[in-house]
């Protein structure tokens, strides 16, 4: 017997399921980006690192659930090499989300006016 994904997020508390939007819309981002930019139907390498490397700085993060969105957020966990590459991604990526998710967008943009700056 399979899990049900509405009964998982309908039991799971919302600050967790901010997160997991979060965690898919890094994801999106990025798969977004590898597609138009380096003309993949997959994640390339460099692309699945920073998808790794992403998921591993959500994960680590130190506000937890009350994480404001990266734009929002007073502490750059990012190394540099990485910021730099986030930062082309979003830059590229950003305005195509409207398109291709508008949905995701919308929470995002949610997400980002309702988490403010402690």
């Amino acid at each position: 017997m399979g899990i049900n994904r509405t009964m998982v997020t309908k039991h799971m508390p919302a600050k967790q399921n901010r997160l997991d939007r979060e965690r898919r819309t890094i994801r999106v981002m990025i798969e977004i980006y590898c597609r138009c930019q380096h003309a993949s139907s997959s994640l390339c390498t460099d692309c699945q690192q920073l998808t790794d490397y992403a998921m591993n700085r959500i994960d680590k993060c130190r506000f937890k659930a009350d994480k404001p969105t990266c734009a929002k957020c007073p502490v750059h966990c990012y190394q540099s090499k990485m910021r730099e590459k986030i930062r082309a991604v979003m830059r590229f990526s950003g305005p195509r989300m409207l398109v291709y998710h508008p949905i995701l967008t919308l929470w995002h943009y949610w997400d980002e006016f309702t988490m403010r700056r402690k």
